[in-house]
């Protein structure tokens, strides 16, 4: 299984403050500046532990995920 190379651009803090606004904007969630701030900073840390995952080669068979099947229905 091969990897897509991919730069990984950071953004800097302003620069996620305000992908984080504009991001609530468009999608009609109202937030401050306060949690703006809150919201990017999780998403610079979870951004950052991605970063870290995907530099892990991996087998496969333990990349595999789960195939859902729903449980039939019965009448």
């Amino acid at each position: 299984m091969t990897k897509a190379t991919m730069p990984h651009a950071s953004l800097t803090d302003a620069q996620m403050v305000q992908y984080v606004q504009v991001s609530a904007t468009v999608l009609g969630l109202p937030v401050d500046e306060a949690r703006a701030v809150r919201v990017a900073a999780h998403l610079q840390r979870t951004a950052a532990m991605a970063q870290l995952l995907d530099t892990l080669d991996m087998p496969p068979e333990l990349e595999l995920a789960e195939i859902y099947c729903p449980k039939p229905v019965m009448p």
